[in-house]
């Protein structure tokens, strides 16, 4: 069982270090900042109070002034919201395009397995580097802000993470179906990351336009607020689980379009 989804994983290991790894550096590389940021005879808060608001709710920009309020904004709301979104949505759009596209899919599908388990096992490879970033960027955040002499509530910490595994799901199940619905994988990666890219400032500029905030709803990154977490304490697990539902229902829904394509076409 699962030998689809352990050559995957297998094949994008040496990708995943360097993910963590770079991911983790990024971390404690922004985190070393934050001392002097503290010490600067500057109302930073006041001078991120000038913003737009479209660009606030972009970037969760509540404060600078604590750790938590720096580590939402610069790492979490930047990196974790955008970045590794557009990246998972990127990845899994080449998970069966590609194939299809080097004609190794055939080859695949001419052993005893079937379409769906092809599918399921490709999208289910995401979760390692998923959570391998997730456990090790956590623990190298903690003892960061421990090194430069602040305090984080570990829990909240935890949740930050833990809610994030939804929020990338759901980016790659975006990046899944495009999959499948377009041959060749370079197109595929295009539109996933112009897709999610789209659908962050959708949500953006929606939510600081009352006339707008229904639309939303349509992205994922409604669902998903490190700044609330990290700043206020307060966990959206009715978001984390309308995130879960969609990367089923998508994931579903590549799975009929997969089963009723023509491989040879």
């Amino acid at each position: 069982m699962l030998e689809i989804g352990r050559y995957e994983t297998e094949k994008r290991l040496r990708g995943t270090v360097a993910l963590v790894v770079g991911i983790a550096a990024l971390s404690l590389v922004f985190l070393a900042f934050f001392p002097s940021l503290e010490s600067a005879d500057v109302d930073i808060d006041a001078m991120l109070a000038a913003y737009p608001p479209a660009i606030q709710e972009a970037f969760g920009i509540a404060t600078l002034s604590t750790v938590e309020g720096f580590l939402a904004v610069e790492i979490y709301q930047f990196v974790w919201l955008l970045l590794l979104g557009l990246y998972f949505a990127y990845s899994a759009a080449g998970l069966i395009a590609g194939d299809v596209e080097r004609d190794r899919m055939d080859l695949t599908l001419s052993l005893p397995v079937s379409r769906s388990r092809v599918l399921v096992e490709k999208f289910l490879s995401l979760s390692v580097p998923i959570l391998a970033l997730n456990a090790v960027v956590a623990a190298a955040v903690y003892v960061g802000v421990l090194a430069i002499g602040q305090s984080i509530d570990p829990l909240d910490l935890a949740m930050v993470h833990l809610l994030s595994v939804p929020y990338l799901l759901a980016c790659g199940a975006i990046g899944l179906v495009l999959s499948v619905l377009v041959d060749r994988a370079d197109v595929a990666k295009r539109i996933a990351i112009a897709l999610v890219f789209v659908l962050f400032l959708v949500e953006s500029i929606a939510a600081s336009t009352e006339e707008l905030e229904w639309i939303g709803y349509a992205s994922p990154t409604r669902y998903y607020d490190p700044t609330a977490i990290l700043v206020e304490g307060s966990y959206d697990l009715a978001g984390a689980a309308v995130l879960l539902a969609a990367t089923v229902a998508l994931v579903l829904l590549a799975r009929f379009r997969f089963s009723r394509a023509d491989i040879g076409a």
